[in-house]
Order: structure tokens, then C-alpha cells, then sequence
């Protein structure tokens, strides 16, 4: 998969069943060491319990499970909420 399709996807929580956000250009944190994505970031004024950093929450890559072709799912454990 190419990186620009990873835009506009729409993100899923598995566990709470509900719509994240949708996924932009550049709403990704890359290690600039090896070139693999090490977190989304989507952009949020309201989540729960997640990191804020500035109306975003990162959420880090080992918690995707599944990237479709309309949207990307993800399944946070609940000891990290």
C-alpha cells in the first residue's frame, strides 16, 4: 500500500464500535531512521483517555488490525486507555 492511499480513510475503534476521524496526508509519525510509520495521528478536540497533544491522539502502529479500503481499524487495549 502507498502512502497517499493511506488518506481519507476513515478510523474505527473495534471496542467502543464508533468513528474516530478520518485519516489526512500528513497525519502520520515516521521514524526518520528506518522510514516505517511508528504512529497515527488523528486529529480530535474530544477522545478518551488517549494522549492529547494539542486536539491530536497518537495512536501507536501495534494497535492497527486492519486497513481496509474505506477505513483502518484499530483495537486500543484497555490497561493503556
Amino acid at each position: 500500500m502507498k502512502l497517499s492511499e493511506l488518506g481519507g480513510k476513515e478510523i474505527v475503534d473495534v471496542k467502543r464500535a464508533e468513528r474516530l476521524g478520518v485519516l489526512g496526508q500528513t497525519d502520520l509519525e515516521i521514524n526518520e531512521r528506518t522510514g516505517q510509520i511508528e504512529a497515527l495521528i488523528i486529529p480530535s478536540l474530544k477522545w478518551f483517555g488517549l494522549r492529547k497533544q494539542g486536539g491530536e491522539v497518537r495512536v501507536p502502529w501495534k494497535h492497527i488490525k486492519k486497513i481496509g479500503s474505506d477505513m483502518i481499524i484499530i483495537d486500543i487495549p484497555d490497561e493503556e486507555e
